[in-house]
């Protein structure tokens, strides 16, 4: 059987904004915060293991410098700097795979980086999380 993936189809919103202007190749990144299941082996061979308690991921969202979700990012950023208000639902969804990542409350931690030149250049926006929902 033969499946199709189309990245057109992987959408993102933050809060009530549809992110658009994804960069022309790996544009979403999800990454655990924690270390996930750890062990430890005891000098007689016992194993003990740790489920984690850090169940929040990061998120990395590329968008190309011409997006006009560079600015709803940016305004949102600032708007968490001066009030603490800049939580906001994110959402990242597959229409053809379903649920990728969801978050009741997520924030931007820093600016994203601006690079300029002779051709069009990325930005890279880094999330983080109170709470989340990971499906693969």
């Amino acid at each position: 059987m033969t499946k199709t993936y189309d990245p057109r189809l992987v959408t993102m919103s933050f809060g009530s904004h549809i992110v658009t202007g994804f960069a022309d190749d790996s544009h979403i990144t999800i990454e655990a915060n924690g270390d996930g299941i750890t062990k430890k082996v005891g000098c007689d061979g016992e194993v003990a293991r740790a489920l984690p308690t850090d169940r929040t991921h990061k998120v990395k969202c590329v968008l190309l410098q011409t997006s006009d979700s560079n600015s709803v990012f940016q305004a949102a950023y600032k708007r968490d700097l001066e009030t603490g208000e800049g939580k906001a639902p994110l959402l990242i969804k597959d229409l053809k795979g379903g649920l990728l990542y969801s978050s009741e409350e997520a924030w931007i931690t820093k600016d994203a980086t601006r690079t300029r030149g002779k051709d069009t250049n990325n930005n890279e926006w880094e999330f983080d999380s109170g709470s989340d929902d990971l499906d693969e």
